[in-house]
């Protein structure tokens, strides 16, 4: 793709590239063993201009298009999909919906600390019985004194338990309207009062990120602190969520990308019966269909996020972007290690975890059942 990019593209991605490969990938293995949100390295993203991508420069962000940041992403993921994941939900999840649908003193308030890496803000939509059905919450919040007071819980919350963590958008039960949930969103600060967090640990995949349990007792912030307008909580997920998918989308596409690089390298050293594994034409199509596989996710990953920046609907093809890229990432991520054998296996060989963390991807932000019914609406 990079022979049709504008050369700013491409410098770009040569820059997330090198701090990818100096920076990110040499903890790759060390965070994954020991299971720890890296807030060093968070902050070393933040310098390096990866948080607010998309932000303008006013707020503290970096002014850039939303291919720029999908670039970012898929480069990241392309060496470890943990820090690519906490750049995804911060940039998509956590900021996006401040600026889009935030006031101006909103976005003066959280967004200039939130773009410097020093800061995560979460998104809280999952529940226990909520995610796929995002009108399932339970969690309320009832106006008392010009005062929103919450009660609930929210599970598997990315960027919500570390020591940066600054806070949520919570969707949350504002009150019945019509026999029907309202729902709204509302922004909490973790300093508030009866809220607590519960790191979520022993996880197959995406064992650096922060995720976590955000419980709220009683939790009291001022009527300002809603997000949008009182009932506008399900547009506000389900729009966040769009754009949201583009960005897991490029985390599959990556981590594919890097997959794929691997079981070429390996394939041409690797010898068995006195030739390496890449000079059998079992092997050497394996590698062939998987660099079609990701152009083909390249080239509608892309596609969706030019119709994105141009203001034109694009709500079905990034449910398929999702999809499909999710999809690639499994066959790739499988087939690579296939190749590798038994050396796989070993942690200390990257597509161990590269195939642990794909699995991730066809669950987060729209299962892969729920995508294939977002795109038969669109199409029927």
């Amino acid at each position: 793709m990079n022979e049709l990019l504008d050369n700013r593209y491409i410098e770009y991605r040569n820059k997330v590239r090198e701090f990818s490969e100096n920076v990110v990938k040499p903890l790759a293995v060390s965070q994954d063993e020991k299971e720890e949100f890296p807030v060093d390295l968070a902050h070393k993203m933040g310098e390096a201009g990866l948080f607010g991508i998309t932000i303008p420069t006013k707020y503290g962000g970096q002014g850039l298009d939303y291919l720029s940041y999908i670039i970012a992403i898929e480069e990241l993921a392309r060496v470890d999909s943990s820090p690519a994941a906490t750049i995804a939900a911060h940039n998509s999840l956590g900021i996006t919906p401040i600026y889009t649908f935030g006031t101006e003193e909103q976005r003066l308030r959280y967004l200039p600390a939130l773009c410097t890496g020093q800061e995560l803000w979460a998104f809280g939509l999952t529940e226990k019985n909520a995610g796929s059905d995002a009108k399932g919450v339970e969690t309320e919040a009832m106006l008392e004194d010009n005062h929103w007071i919450i009660n609930g819980d929210k599970m598997f919350i990315t960027n919500s338990s570390s020591s940066i963590a600054k806070g949520i958008t919570v969707q949350a039960i504002t009150g019945l309207k019509d026999g029907k949930k309202e729902l709204s969103a509302i922004l909490v600060d973790r300093s508030t009062p009866g809220y607590s967090t519960l790191p979520i640990k022993g996880k197959l995949m995406w064992r650096a990120v922060d995720n976590g349990k955000v419980i709220f007792e009683n939790c009291r912030v001022p009527e300002s602190n809603i997000l949008g307008k009182r009932g506008e909580g399900m547009k506000i997920m389900l729009s966040t969520l769009d754009g949201g998918r583009l960005s897991i989308a490029a985390i599959g596409l990556g981590l594919a990308q890097g997959a794929y690089e691997m079981a070429v390298d390996y394939a041409q050293k690797r010898k068995q019966f006195g030739k390496p594994l890449a000079e059998f034409q079992i092997t050497s199509f394996k590698l062939a269909e998987m660099a079609m596989k990701i152009e083909l996710a390249r080239n509608l990953l892309y596609q969706t996020c030019r119709l994105k920046e141009a203001g034109l609907p694009f709500g079905k093809q990034a449910a398929m972007s999702k999809l499909y890229c999710s999809d690639i990432a499994r066959e790739i991520a499988g087939e690579s290690l296939q190749i590798h054998g038994g050396f796989g296996f070993l942690r200390e060989n990257h597509i161990e975890r590269f195939y642990r963390d794909q699995r991730l991807l066809s669950i987060g932000e729209g299962t892969s059942e729920i995508l294939k019914m977002v795109i038969s609406r669109y199409i029927l």
